[in-house]
């Protein structure tokens, strides 16, 4: 599949949970069997920890068929990157979808600033250059959209196995929202890589 193709799968995903009619295909002990040996998600998604962000469900997808990558904020870390180059060099996986969604606390409690501990504090640090780059008095949405782009570029320059990847055109990156009112996912966010 190409990557629009499987893009596409993932809206088409999307509009089946949204109008409740998602099939919830390959979550069964057959398909449980199938994996045993070995995966091959073509899909990553670096996802909020969010509870109420539940990627798999949200584009409909089976056991096998996503790579998740789950961390507050969804952000490009040290950790968050090596598994997602573990899918890339060693899964065949394709296309990386880095999605924020809507009223994140991560972000909301970058955006407040404050104390909020040595962890958390050092998780928030990672969000403020997309604190930073919003325009004053952004709502704090504007701003999980603009931390989606800006993780989406981070994975290119914080690794060089996905950096190789994208410019060969083996990868393509795209920023989306996760809309918590309606559970849409924007996927039209001006791609970055």
């Amino acid at each position: 599949m190409t990557h629009q193709e499987i893009i596409d799968s993932l809206i088409a995903g999307n509009k089946k949970f949204v109008e409740e009619k998602a099939e919830g295909k390959l979550r069964d002990q057959e398909r449980i069997q199938e994996l045993r040996n070995g995966q091959d998600p073509k899909i990553i998604v670096l996802s909020c920890a969010d509870s109420r962000v539940v990627p798999e469900l949200a584009f409909d997808k089976g056991l096998g068929e996503l790579f998740v990558v789950r961390v507050a904020g969804n952000i490009a870390n040290t950790d968050s990157i090596a598994s997602i180059e573990y899918a890339v060099a060693h899964l065949g996986s394709t296309v990386i979808v880095v999605l924020g969604h809507e009223n994140c606390g991560a972000v909301t409690a970058a955006v407040n600033g404050g104390d909020n501990g040595y962890n958390l504090n050092h998780l928030l640090c990672q969000i403020t250059p997309a604190v930073e780059a919003a325009e004053e008095g952004a709502d704090v949405n504007q701003v999980v959209k603009i931390n989606a782009k800006l993780n989406a570029e981070q994975l290119v320059e914080r690794s060089s196995i996905i950096a190789k990847a994208v410019v060969s055109g083996t990868v393509k990156i795209v920023p989306a929202y996760y809309n918590l009112s309606d559970g849409s996912v924007d996927f039209h966010l001006e791609p970055t890589v």
